[in-house]
Order: C-alpha cells, then structure tokens, then sequence
C-alpha cells in the first residue's frame, strides 16, 4: 500500500514549481538555440557567470528536472520508426510488453487507456522490414495476447522546449490562452512547407555507439565516448563532427517539464487534418504551445501524432478547441490515449543489432518462436504474482 500525506503532496509540487526561476528558463532556452555542450558558450549569450551556469544545470540534472538527448535521424540510419497501439486481452496484459520487445526493436513501452486499453510502444524498424513488422503485430493478436493493434509509421520527431512566454516566472504560474491557439491553428495557412527526403547515410558500428551514448545523455563527454570506443579523444571529436555535419543528429532534445507530475496528465493524440496545408499550419502552431512536447508527422497522410502534457484541470479546454477544429472543418478527426508516466520503459535504438558487413539483423521465424516461448511459459504458470508499483518520480522521455 503506497501513501503519500496531504503535506508531502504540496512539498513535492512547490518544490517542482520552485526550479522554474528566470535564470533557470534563460539558460534552458540558451541551450536549446546555441547547443547543449558548451556552457561557456551559454554563459556568454545569457550574461549569467559560467560557474553559475555550471551550478545550476548540474543541479537540475541532479534533482531530475532537466535531461538532455538527441533524436537521431532515423531515416540516415536506415531505420523508420512507428507507433503501435496494443489493445490486450483481459488477463494477458502482462504478456504485451514483452511481446512488443522481442525484436528488439522498441524504443519505448509506456501502459495506456482510452480508445486502446493496452501498450503505447514506439519502434525504429530497419526500412526493408516494414511489412515484416507488421506480419509481427499480426502474430501477437494470433496468440490470443491482443485482439488488435494500430500502427502508424511516422516521420522524424521534433521536441520543442516550452514557450515560456506563457510563463509568468514571479507569479509561477502559466497562461494557457486556447482563444488564441484556436485562432491560430484555424487561420488560413500561407504556404505548405516542403519535406525532403531522407537518404540512409554511410556510417559504421563506432558511429552508433556515439550516436546511442548521446541519445541516453546529449552532454556525453567526449572524453567518455574516447574511453567506451578505446579510442583517443581527437579521433571521437572527428566522428562526431562528421556525425554532425553529415546530419545524423536531427535534434537536441531538452526534458524541462513546465507543470508538475503530480496535477498533470500525459497523452498521446492523432489530429488528422483535412488538408495538406491545414497540416503544415498544424504542425507550426502546435510547436509553439506549452503543452506539446512531441511531433511526428504520420507516413502518407495528413495527420500528426503530438505528445501531450497538461495540467489535468485543462484537458477539457483541449478537447473543447479539438472539437472546434472539427466542427470548422480544420481538422477531419482526432483520437486519443491516455500514457501512465509511471510505466514508461525506454531504451535507445538497437544498435547491437547492426553489423557492418551485414547492416541490420531482423529475423522474424526467430521472434514467432520467441513469442511461443513467452505465451507458453505464461499458460503453464500458475497464479501469477500480482506487484503494485510505488508512486517515483517519473520521466517523459
């Protein structure tokens, strides 16, 4: 039995709130505009002392109220990444996690409920390997695991730091101005924006390892990578300068959550716009609001999936502007699920599985046997122990 007093609760929450002062937000913005590795650099464009600096984000590493990561570029590295929405059959919910890990392939796991009571996962799939993939899911409703699925392949991610210009740093509190993102996100769009793309780059194994070391932490020192690699340090600074300029590293992500776990609700949403230009226009204002903190366009539509995170007190303000949207014709649909923070389980992509001389492993009559193996040890056991979790502080990778 987990119990947390009413006095815990406020501490836990004015604690949270206390992190989000001016100087915090200036350097956080500061890194996300010049780079998350140079903090002489981000000393110099805030005017905040480089000891204070240093101070401050190690702190805030400490504490877990800042993380820093990359997205990769996916589509260089051959891979595609897809969402999948599992909806489990009563009783077998334990067996959904691991059938989505079996290939190795996962990216993140996190329960969901709403319209799929079941597992949210995330996938960076070989591109050569999409309908394999599939034929994978198919197997899983087949062993009585799930009784459907939804997938949707999706282009690159983008992770945008707050706008804390809805911030009112002295009051600490936020304003969340739905008027005015309804008009914006109906007004008539200028232009449809033009996305290239993506070729599979030349890269080899050592280039991974760089690559998923900067994933688990962005400001990996460069010292580290030299020591994991055995390599010296001007040869791993030559690497990932050429990762650099060569593109693989699509973004840098900073994880700087603007309301506290503890009154907020995290959610994943499919807003299909009707038009191509609605998309684009979609897509540039959702990046803009507070509350988004992913989006990835979804693969031969014009539909967006966004992760959501608000306070629980204002999803109704969302599904209020959503509906909207719909009514005026903006948007054909949306749908929605509802993320437990608390179950999320993350890895990098799976680099153990490239090889150079072969590329990326991916063998399907060894996963449907893996799966045999999962599904029959579950049946033969008996009662299964029941674990409750306890309440820790969770993260949004």
């Amino acid at each position: 039995m987990t119990q947390i007093a009413p006095e815990e609760y406020l501490e836990r929450i004015n604690r949270f709130v206390s992190f989000l002062d001016p100087g915090n937000v200036k350097i956080a913005i500061a890194m996300k505009k010049y780079g998350l590795r140079n903090l002489q650099l981000i000393a110099d464009k805030t005017k905040i002392p480089r000891p204070t600096v240093h101070a401050r984000v190690s702190k805030l590493e400490k504490e877990g109220f800042f993380r820093t990561w990359i997205h990769p570029n996916y589509a260089k590295l051959g891979l595609v990444r897809v969402m999948v929405l599992l909806t489990t059959k009563p009783g077998r919910e334990l067996l959904g996690p691991e059938a989505l890990r079996i290939p190795g392939y996962w990216l993140r796991l996190i329960r969901c409920m709403g319209e799929c009571n079941g597992y949210y996962s995330t996938h960076a799939i070989p591109l050569g390997k999409r309908w394999d993939f599939e034929q994978y899911l198919e197997k899983i409703v087949a062993s009585g695991i799930a009784t459907k699925y939804r997938m949707l392949w999706l282009g690159e991610a983008k992770s945008p730091l707050p706008d804390f210009s809805y911030y009112d740093a002295r009051k600490k509190t936020w304003t969340f101005d739905w008027p005015r993102w309804l008009e914006e996100l109906a007004a008539k769009p200028l232009h449809t924006q033009r996305q290239d793309t993506q070729l599979a780059g030349n890269f080899d194994k050592k280039d991974l390892i760089i690559l998923k070391e900067l994933v688990k932490d962005g400001r990996t020192k460069l010292t580290q990578l030299a020591r994991l690699l055995d390599m010296t340090v001007p040869a791993v600074k030559y690497r990932f300068d050429n990762l650099v300029r060569s593109g693989f590293i699509h973004e840098y992500v900073i994880d700087m959550l603007p309301f506290a776990p503890e009154i907020s609700d995290l959610y994943e949403m499919v807003l299909d716009f009707k038009t191509r230009e609605g998309l684009c226009q979609g897509e540039r204002v959702l990046s803009t609001l507070p509350i988004v903190r992913t989006l990835s366009r979804v693969e031969g539509s014009t539909s967006i999936a966004v992760r959501i995170y608000l306070p629980r007190t204002e999803m109704n303000n969302l599904l209020t502007m959503l509906s909207a949207l719909s009514r005026t014709g903006v948007l054909a649909g949306f749908t929605y699920v509802l993320l437990d923070p608390m179950t999320i389980r993350t890895q990098t992509f799976s680099y153990e599985l490239y090889e150079d001389s072969a590329g990326w492993r991916y063998d399907n009559m060894e996963y449907f046997e893996e799966l045999r193996k999962v599904s029959s040890a579950f049946d033969r056991e008996d009662g299964m122990q029941v674990t409750f979790q306890s309440a820790p502080v969770p993260t949004f990778q």
